[in-house]
């Protein structure tokens, strides 16, 4: 039995270090890669087949004709690996390698190891001295961060790490529907996971782990002018989740089927 790990990628054909993902994957075949093509513009399919050409028992490519961000993207990865007979766990980590695999490996590990466990995620404010970021990227996730517990209410020191994996039974009640943000998914996460298991129970069934290496990768999707507009996009989400009670939660089924809307009329490919 296999974790996934979706990797979304957009544009990421000179950055993806096609050599480690490889390498990875040949000595650890109790992972299955699920690399996520988001309506790139540049050759990012074209290296993501390649890698698959390599492993084609190991990888999968999701290509999503047109760019819909990484919300949709993740869920597009996680549609593909729930119905797959060999995953018993489902993560997903960026294509910057900014967390090693050696923390993720990690994650899964702590997953694994406690039943009561849903969800394990990274923490890049509690790790070892391998956690680097830019001064203004460290200035603006401070402030990101104290607007983020106030709409959440529960302690977490880093709910955008891109690094998580989740139990394949806590799957359908966390992508069952589409995420209002395209890159502020994350806390809609963990909004979703307080709703269905209850505020004062929710801790019990996720851990945040800190990370011993993250280091920010220059040429990031995200600008200073996306950065600015954060806080009016977190309050979009909270009046979402808190004003007009966005999810219906519903217990897991055997017949859970993730729906097609993510995409709309986005044509979607996998190469399993």
């Amino acid at each position: 039995m296999k974790t996934g790990i979706i990797i979304p990628c957009y544009n990421e054909e000179k950055r993806l270090d096609t050599e480690a993902f490889v390498s990875f994957i040949k000595a650890n075949y109790n992972y299955h890669l699920c690399f996520v093509n988001d309506g790139s513009k540049d050759n990012t399919l074209k290296v993501l087949h390649s890698m698959k050409q390599q492993q084609p028992h190991n990888i999968s490519v999701v290509d999503v004709k047109r760019n819909v961000g990484k919300a949709a993207a993740v869920r597009a990865g996680v549609r593909y690996l729930y119905h797959r007979s060999d995953i018993i766990s489902i993560g997903f980590m960026d294509a910057d390698l900014s967390t090693d695999f050696k923390d993720f490996k990690d994650l899964v590990k702590t997953l694994h190891s406690n039943e009561q466990l849903s969800v394990v995620f990274g923490s890049r404010n509690t790790g070892g001295n391998g956690i680097k970021r830019d001064a203004f990227r460290n200035v603006m996730s401070k402030m990101i961060k104290k607007f983020i517990l106030m709409i959440l209410g529960l302690p977490i020191r880093d709910t955008q790490c891109g690094a998580k994996v989740f139990s394949k039974n806590i799957v359908p009640i966390v992508y069952g529907e589409a995420f209002e943000s395209r890159w502020l998914f994350d806390v809609e996460i963990f909004l979703r996971l307080k709703k269905y298991l209850g505020k004062k129970a929710v801790m019990n069934h996720i851990f945040e782990q800190p990370l011993m290496r993250w280091v920010h990768v220059e040429d990031s999707k995200l600008g200073m002018k996306d950065s600015l507009l954060i806080p009016m996009r977190l309050f979009k989400i909270w009046t979402a989740y808190s004003l007009f009670q966005k999810l219906n939660v519903a217990a897991p089924s055997d017949g859970f089927v993730l729906e097609q809307e993510m995409i709309g009329k986005t044509q979607l490919s996998i190469a399993a």
